[in-house]
């Protein structure tokens, strides 16, 4: 067992709050204003909500879930929560009445926090009768409490809870892409260490800029934004909408932006919907035209200023960051789970001749390959059980390794390239397994190609699924078109890269984009593979002698 000690957040908040009380903390845009609150109003309202949750009954040790978009009172009931002495457990936004209902009854919390929702009615259905409920200033549940009125009613806390590093910080629940999701117990331990290493590596400052936009309930945001931020000071601004969100990002002009492949490929379609790839191709070419149009889309993007971007939680395709190095952003993959507490690898200081892996590990953080080509994983990050749950515990944590589940290779400089899921290989009906990453890879450098899901259980050979960007334009895509025309070369060229037995037979084209509503991504974006097959298991099961079939329209 370590006995590494790090600072708790309750700690870091206030040192930032002694230091630098008046420099702005959290930026919060409301009907597109920006609210702000200094790290001393922030560490003022920590405490008197902290009092807030003890005057309501709850005890130390007491789940207190948290449910909503990110805010800057999500942050601030998070911190609250903690230093109370409680545990939070995030709960996605996205998550159905069935899901939250879960997590409620898995958790044994005595409370919830509700903030800004889309969907209402999943969270009034799920709450039990008797849990305590409190809003945030936004449109949400009736509750008892309202976390404005509490705040305003209590002293500041004088008796900050001081956990041991082994105390548990957190309940991360996992967007598991098939069942009920897993609870991970991290404790102050794992998050002081996924906070400092990770603030460390990337240079994090307190000049530094960054923007919460991914779930919360993620550990990679929750790690590498909200508490790496803390750690290093830094200001964190939000979005206000998915309507708002480009004008959020210029507004911010974050320093470091981490996002996810699917938003980067939603970037690079919008660029390339305003400018097409020859036309791109040509400008960049120009002396004289390449500085400008790099500048304008950065600024466009809202990225002029970011020194680091990054992207995690999925792969993303070499071809995108390669697509975006020619405009001058370079893009760190980095990647990690919810059980190294955010991230473990990252190719930073960013490498060209590295895209592909990602990276190296922090100080502190030791990889190797196990016999079967598994990933596995060691340090201070690393969470060591899951709740209420011995059997899978074992099962992943032995000998002090955590097994991820991923399968990867270490090159001779020690960055990891990941070679996609243990459990993702399927066999074809020939007999031969094969991995679909690295497959879906090759096929994404298609840059008119926005998702896509690589499958072939039983089956001859391998089939793959697309989704095709600007999926409103394409609905009534036909065989002929120049599109599919560039769907056939694209199966091509990547058939001639592919071993026999991985070759694909045929492209299937879907008609609607999968999305975390319809039920066929995480609320991570990742791709919920086993309904996605289900979905299309009759276009899939069809040979075709045509290399590229397009969804029929209901």
């Amino acid at each position: 067992m370590t006995t590494s000690v790090y600072p708790t957040p309750y700690e870091m908040l206030r040192k930032w709050a002694a230091k630098t009380p008046e420099k702005v903390y959290l930026r919060q845009p409301i009907d597109r204003v920006a609210h702000e609150k200094t790290w001393a109003q922030v560490h003022d309202e920590v405490l008197r909500f902290s009092a807030a949750l003890r005057s309501l009954g709850l005890q130390k040790g007491d789940v207190v879930a948290i449910l909503g978009k990110n805010t800057a009172e999500w942050f601030i009931s998070d911190f609250a929560i903690v230093a109370a002495g409680m545990i939070p457990a995030p709960i996605y936004f996205t998550a159905g009445t069935d899901t939250i209902r879960f997590i409620l009854g898995h958790s044994g919390a005595k409370a919830i926090i509700l903030g800004k929702l889309d969907d209402v009615e999943a969270a009034r259905e799920a709450i039990p009768a008797g849990m305590i409920t409190i809003s945030q200033p936004y449109d949400t549940l009736p509750c008892d409490h309202h976390m404005t009125d509490l705040i305003a009613a209590n002293a500041p806390l004088a008796d900050v809870n001081q956990p041991s590093m082994d105390d548990i910080f957190s309940l991360i629940y996992t967007s598991g892409t098939t069942g009920n999701p897993k609870a991970i117990v991290t404790t102050f331990r794992n998050i002081g260490y996924g906070a400092q290493s990770t603030a460390e590596h990337l240079n994090y400052s307190e000049n530094d800029r960054l923007l919460s936009y991914l779930p919360l309930a993620h550990i990679t945001e929750r790690a590498v934004v909200q508490y790496a931020g803390l750690y290093h000071g830094c200001t964190v601004s939000f979005t206000e909408s998915l309507a708002t969100f480009p004008e959020d990002v210029r507004n911010a002009s974050p320093t470091v932006f981490i996002s996810v492949p699917r938003l980067w490929m939603k970037f690079q379609s919008g660029v390339l919907a305003k400018m097409p790839q020859k036309k791109l191709d040509w400008m960049l070419r120009v002396p004289i035209l390449s500085g400008i149009v790099k500048k304008k889309i950065k600024a466009q993007l809202g990225l002029q200023n970011a020194r680091i971007a990054a992207s995690g939680a999925a792969p993303i395709s070499p071809a995108v960051l390669h697509w975006f190095h020619k405009l001058g952003i370079n893009i760190s993959e980095g990647w990690g789970m919810s059980e190294t507490t955010g991230m473990s690898a990252v190719n930073y200081p960013f490498r060209k001749e590295k895209i592909g892996t990602i990276g190296a590990p922090p100080k502190g953080t030791t990889l190797k390959i196990s016999q079967e080509g598994e990933v596995l994983i060691r340090g201070d990050g690393i969470v060591s059980q899951y709740h209420k749950d011995a059997e899978t515990s074992a099962k992943t944590f032995r000998d002090g390794w955590l097994h991820t589940g991923d399968r990867g290779q270490i090159d001779a400089e020690g960055c990891l390239r990941i070679t996609g899921r243990v459990k993702e290989l399927f066999k074809t009906g020939k007999g031969k397994y094969v991995a679909p990453v690295p497959i879906e890879s090759l096929l994404a450098e298609n840059p008119y190609v926005e998702q896509i899901c690589v499958t072939g259980l039983g089956l001859p050979q391998p089939v793959a699924i697309v989704v095709m960007a600007d999926q409103g334009g394409h609905n009534h895509l036909q065989e002929s078109s120049e599109e599919v025309a560039g769907l056939a070369e694209t199966l091509k060229k990547t058939n001639s890269r592919l071993e026999a037995h991985e070759r694909l037979s045929h492209i299937i084209v879907a008609r609607d984009p999968w999305t975390i509503e319809n039920g066929l991504l995480t609320p991570t974006l990742k791709l919920k593979r086993n309904l996605i097959e289900k979905k299309y298991a009759d276009l899939i099961s069809k040979p075709s002698r045509n290399p590229v079939v397009i969804e029929p329209s209901l």
